[in-house]
Formats: structure tokens, sequence, C-alpha cells
């Protein structure tokens, strides 16, 4: 959702801006395979009933209907992520890394795929035009993984602790699924500071 959000408001500001995904983990410590659902792992974590646990999940469903997003928190089909991020770092290096998020996103958010699964993965990663053979051979390898650990470093460093984060010009920070026009605010406000400090 605050992806959807963000790219409309760089859709109001008449200004190149370039984004740059980074590695986030909310549970690294999660298996690839899990046996409960999303309403069990949030009742579970935060103490809350089944039926709590559903309400708030529903409050998510319904924002992201507001974007035009669908989400299917009930199928939706926990795992590990560790190897998703490095998919999306790997089709970093063949132009592809936006192509990549946006379509594990809909996979894991809308379709109910298992996107800890090297297979899935990889046929993924051939939709947005990735070499399949080179991306197998990728997830059976470590590579990437060092550059995940990078990212996910770097953001403990710099205090972040959940997502959405966003990082503008390396010196505003953003959290949560803020509303459009808190980021066309935040972003005209850095090309202006931009502007004046080129003179």
């Amino acid at each position: 959702m605050g992806k959807r959000r963000l790219e409309d408001a760089i859709q109001k500001i008449d200004h190149p801006i370039e984004v740059t995904y980074r590695s986030f983990e909310l549970d690294p410590t999660m298996d690839r395979h899990v046996k409960e659902n999303m309403h069990e792992k949030l009742a579970n974590k935060y103490g809350m009933s089944i039926e709590q646990a559903k309400a708030n999940t529903q409050n998510m469903v319904q924002m992201a209907s507001e974007l035009g997003l669908d989400y299917q928190m009930d199928t939706l089909i926990l795992t590990n992520t560790f190897d998703a991020h490095r998919l999306t770092l790997f089709a970093k290096e063949h132009g592809l890394m936006k192509d990549m998020t946006e379509r594990i996103l809909r996979a894991y958010f809308t379709e109910s795929k298992h996107i800890g699964n090297h297979e899935t993965l990889t046929e993924l990663a051939a939709e947005v035009g990735l070499d399949k053979e080179a991306v197998q051979q990728m997830l059976a390898s470590d590579r990437m993984a060092d550059a995940v650990r990078a990212d996910e470093q770097e953001a403990r460093r710099i205090g972040v602790t959940g997502v959405p984060f966003y990082l503008i010009n390396k010196k505003y920070a953003l959290t949560g699924a803020q509303p459009t026009e808190i980021f066309v605010q935040a972003l005209n406000q850095v090309i202006t500071e931009d502007e004046k400090a080129e003179g």
C-alpha cells in the first residue's frame, strides 16, 4: 500500500524521482514453511483472539481496496522472505527490480502464492523477463545473500524497525502507510531545498 501511495505521489510531481528498494525482513527467524495462517500468527504474536486478528486484517484489506489493490489475507501463505529479497536484488542487476518487486508483492498478497518456494520464485522471475536457468542457479547458491544482509544492516544502523519506511535524499524519513499528500509535500520540500542548494 505504501508503495502504491508513493507511486501516486510521484505521478503528481513534475520532477524526476529515483526510487531504490531495499531489503528488510519483518521476521528473519520465520521458517520457509509456516503451519499457521495470518490470523493465527497475529493472534499468537499479539495475544488477541482470532476474531480480533481477522478484524485487524480486514482493515488492511479495506485500505488496500481503496488503492485498487486486492489483498487476500485469509489465504495468504506466510513464509521466510529472504530468498524473495535475494531475487529482487538479482533482478536489480538486470534492470528489473521494480517489476520483480511488484510481481512478488502481487503473488504474495493477492494470489496467495508461496514466495518462499524456489519454484514459485523462478516462475515469477521468468514472467518479468529474467532467465529461468540463471534464477534457478542463483537461488540454489547463496548469491545475493550478502547484499540482502548489507541492506538489513544499514536499516538497523539508521533505526528502521518496521515497514514501510522511506528515506528521502538520505536525510528525511517517513514511516508507515502515509497518505499520498504527505509524500507529495515531503518530495516537493526536498526538491525545493535541492534547488536552493544548487543556487
